[in-house]
């Protein structure tokens, strides 16, 4: 195994913002990495100011990575798993956005690049797992028994893809980890890919049109079919106004996405100019996708009505070809997706925003319910927050979850979460309001 140690810095930072028990790897494909790169000038960081602190960084199995110790280290370590990063060929470094928290804590943090850029958690998680290893290599301190290079305690942290990473590190590496915090998180793994094709098909049923499967390459930019069709039918100017088909196209995806909530109406218009607002452009139909059993409704009545037994009769039904998915998850030269069945033995605590529609709410509600199933719901909470966004949180909201899910572990003391799955309850107008305790841009204000 090559290694490249590129760098050890001691430096100032600011007070702010067991590798055993693992399951047997899946025979499954691996990702081809050989196109990416670690530029090592990218990987060195600065400091910050206040306290003092060693930073490495180095490249391992072609992933970069950085690690940060304070000089007061607590002994205990928190892994980062960064989010979806692009297609690129250039693999980078992504700090942790409580880094200046963590350290002011006394806590070390690493981080991975993964190996390949993509939609990669099965990659990212053998990387981030791999990155403990490193850390215990390169970090000397004494540990419980004296041994060497070995945290106290672990904690999982990451956002959006890197969420997934963490759903499938505390399953595959069960006695490693202490707690999880994953933040706006795939939970739903693959199923996210699902709700991008329902987005195209109920789209293009509702204007009358047979959607092509897999979606045209030219679907978003062709003048006289496709999307830029589709949109005028469904709003003049879509999303701020909807004609009656967009109506009923917004209340579809209110049911797929997590069912009625507050912040889904600010969600749906999307934050204004922001990279993740809802835009349509994830909605695509392709390899690995499926809607065999998606019931489609137009209002909140659990019950069909005819002309909803009509559409769900009428929309073209996919069934996944097996060679792109199977119960492991999709598994191909450029994605490693595994499945995730909640089957974890530590404490997770789990944030995602209320009007969240690149990975929706209803991520959460399926995590949960899986978690049920496997008899696992007790070591599992979750809030909601009243954010329009994609991991649209304020950082008060990360560090008191953080500490919260500390004190879980440290302490036996088990935080509060929501009620996720009660209709009514989420429904509610002061839904999310107990854990957002300021009031985010463009949402209604907490009676």
């Amino acid at each position: 195994m090559k290694r490249l140690l590129l760098g050890i810095a001691v430096s100032a930072v600011v007070l702010g913002a067991t590798l055993s028990g693992s399951h047997p790897a899946l025979a499954v494909t691996q990702v081809d990495a050989s196109r990416f790169f670690v530029d090592p000038a990218t990987l060195p960081f600065g400091a910050l100011a206040g306290v003092e602190t060693t930073r490495l960084w180095g490249i391992t199995n072609g992933a970069g990575w950085r690690i940060e110790v304070p000089a007061n280290w607590n002994g205990d370590l928190v892994l980062y798993t960064h989010g979806y990063a692009g297609e690129g060929d250039q693999l980078f470094v992504q700090n942790p956005s409580i880094r200046a928290y963590l350290v002011g804590k006394g806590y070390a943090w690493a981080a991975s690049s993964y190996r390949a850029n993509g939609y990669v958690p099965g990659t990212g998680a053998e990387d981030t797992y791999d990155l403990l290893k490193t850390f215990r290599r390169e970090v000397k301190k004494d540990g419980p028994g004296g041994v060497k290079g070995k945290p106290d305690r672990v904690y999982l942290y990451g956002p959006s893809m890197g969420g997934h990473v963490i759903g499938h590190m505390v399953e595959r590496w069960r006695n490693s980890f202490a707690g999880a915090l994953p933040i706006c998180g795939v939970m739903g793994d693959n199923e996210l890919f699902d709700f991008f094709q329902d987005l195209y098909l109920v789209a293009e049923t509702l204007v009358g049109n047979d959607p092509i499967v897999p979606t045209p390459a030219d679907y978003y930019t062709n003048p006289q079919a496709g999307w830029l069709v589709t949109r005028e039918l469904l709003g003049t100017p879509y999303p701020t106004t909807l004609t009656a088909l967009g109506t009923q196209f917004k209340q579809i995806v209110e049911n797929l996405s997590g069912g009625d909530r507050a912040v889904f109406d600010e969600g749906f218009v999307g934050p204004s100019g922001g990279a993740f607002a809802f835009n349509f452009g994830a909605a695509v139909a392709g390899p690995g996708r499926e809607n065999l059993t998606t019931i489609y409704q137009f209002d909140t009545d659990p019950a069909l009505s005819p002309e909803e037994q009509a559409f769900n009769d009428g929309i073209n039904r996919i069934a996944a070809d097996k060679q792109d998915r199977d119960k492991n998850g999709i598994f191909t030269s450029a994605t490693s997706s595994p499945a995730l069945t909640a089957e974890f033995k530590l404490p997770v605590l789990t944030l995602h925003t209320l009007g969240d529609l690149f990975v929706p709410f209803s991520m959460q509600q399926i995590y949960r319910r899986r978690a049920i199933d496997v008899g696992t719901v007790d070591l599992l909470v979750q809030r909601a927050i009243r954010g329009r966004g994609h991991c649209e949180f304020l950082a008060g909201e990360l560090t008191t979850a953080f500490d919260d899910l500390v004190n879980w572990v440290v302490n036996g003391v088990k935080p509060e979460g929501d009620d996720i799955l009660t209709p009514a309850t989420v429904a509610s107008p002061t839904f999310g309001c107990k854990f957002t305790p300021v009031a985010h841009a463009l949402v209604p204000v907490c009676p």
